[in-house]
């Protein structure tokens, strides 16, 4: 099994070309991010290129976080500055050669929600596939997001059959999924067919992945076991250094 570096969590203390750096070192097999915004292209590019690592991934800006904004796409009335946010994502991606793009659906409600998230989609969906990209959506769990639109799988396939676009996806996140859903491994069998990309963390602290509630090494064996190739996302908080929190890969490298 690969796995790659959430940048948002690993190393987010120091800057992103140097976090890739980091990553490389400690021995993973590819990076993602959260908000790069701020960090010019040219700068990721370069440590990417002297990495041999890809950067597979990063989201959609949040909106206005003073007033808790988290993302825009599923907003009533948002709908162009989220499609704004996403031609954003979509050229800073295409820029660094990352090919996933989480659109973040905000806090909303109700079937306007709904129906504002899956026009969004349709709209930001046609416009990556011309260039070969994914768009994630991702469920977040009410303790940590609460008023997040999208909360579960079920709710989260549904919209995805709405949408009907292939490179539409989920982003199957098993901290998220096991706070709120429970059964990691159930939900997993159950929306296999429209992940896009797995991330990883303990349940319920979001630690290091070898404790709590959440199986890690039976989870993977799970996914061997249905032919998943794909880099696994490590997106979890550090409790002391990220360089201190690495004893679960190094173990599984191990064997």
């Amino acid at each position: 099994m690969r796995f790659s570096a959430n940048l948002g969590f690993l190393w987010n203390e120091i800057w992103l070309p140097d976090a890739i750096r980091a990553a490389k070192r400690a021995g993973f097999d590819a990076v993602e991010c959260h908000w790069p915004y701020d960090i010019a292209a040219r700068d990721v590019r370069k440590a990417l290129s002297e990495t041999g690592l890809t950067m597979l991934g990063l989201n959609t800006r949040r909106g206005n976080v003073d007033i808790g904004e988290m993302g825009l796409a599923a907003v009533p009335g948002r709908v162009q500055e989220a499609c704004l946010h996403a031609d954003e994502a979509l050229a800073y991606a295409r820029d660094i050669g990352a090919r996933m793009v989480h659109v973040m659906a905000g806090n909303a409600d109700g079937q306007e929600a709904e129906d504002t998230f899956v026009h969004t989609l349709l709209q930001v969906g046609q416009k990556a596939a011309k260039h070969d990209q994914m768009i994630l959506i991702e469920p977040l769990n009410a303790y940590d997001a609460p008023g997040y639109f999208l909360k579960t799988t079920p709710q989260a396939v549904k919209i995805l059959r709405r949408v009907g676009l292939t490179n539409v996806r989920l982003m199957f996140d098993c901290y998220h999924v096991g706070r709120t859903e429970g059964d990691v491994e159930t939900r997993l069998q159950d929306v296999f067919a429209y992940i896009g990309h797995i991330q990883f963390a303990a349940v319920p602290d979001r630690g290091e992945p070898l404790h709590g509630t959440f199986d890690f090494l039976r989870f993977i064996k799970r996914l061997e076991g249905l032919g998943w190739d794909a880099p696994l996302g490590a997106e979890y908080k550090p409790v002391a250094s990220t360089e201190e929190s690495l004893g679960w890969l190094k173990s599984l490298r191990a064997k």
